[in-house]
Order: structure tokens, then C-alpha cells, then sequence
């Protein structure tokens, strides 16, 4: 399983680029991938192939109408291991309620 952090963004395109930010969250979340937007970018959960051709899809989306788009990836593999995003955050949320 892979969990990747990414961010796409279209340069030239002005000081807001919610727009963009919610074009390619339609197709986020018609991926089916476990995903989860945050300020700065998206987390998305799956296997590599959907995860890097949701990224692909999404950088396509906007090609359409950016001439130059910037797109930054982080990518964590981990084999044989479902549901990381919501174990990761609550594994450390837990710890801090515990005052550790």
C-alpha cells in the first residue's frame, strides 16, 4: 500500500487557486481512494497504480488549461498494511492524550 502527499499547483494562475484545488478534488473523490484534503494538498491511500494514476489524472485535468503546472509528490510504501492514514493520526493522537 501506498500513502502519497501531493500538490499540484498551476503557476501563473493568480493569488487563489481554490478553482483548481476543486477540479481536481472532484476526481479525488470520484477515485474511490481513501483521501483526505488538507490546507497545502492532498493524502491519498492505495495500491501504487491507482494512487500514481490518480496523481497522472489529476495533473491531465489541469494541463487542459496551465501552460506550466509545479506538482510535488511524498510517497510512504508499506507492504501489506490497509487504513495507514487513519492508524498513523490516531496512533500519535493517543499518545498525546495520554501526555506522552
Amino acid at each position: 500500500m501506498v500513502i502519497a502527499e501531493f500538490t499540484l499547483v498551476p503557476v501563473g494562475k493568480g493569488e487563489s487557486l481554490s478553482p483548481y484545488v476543486a477540479r481536481i478534488s472532484r476526481i479525488i473523490r470520484r477515485s474511490g481512494l481513501r483521501n483526505q484534503l488538507t490546507p497545502m494538498g492532498t493524502v491519498v491511500e492505495g495500491n501504487w497504480d491507482n494512487v500514481f494514476g490518480l496523481i497522472r489524472a489529476c495533473t491531465r485535468a489541469l494541463e487542459k488549461d496551465c501552460r506550466r503546472i509545479s506538482l510535488s509528490i511524498k510517497v510512504d510504501i508499506r507492504k501489506g498494511s490497509n487504513w495507514r492514514m487513519d492508524r498513523k493520526v490516531k496512533v500519535v493522537e493517543g499518545l498525546l492524550a495520554k501526555g506522552r
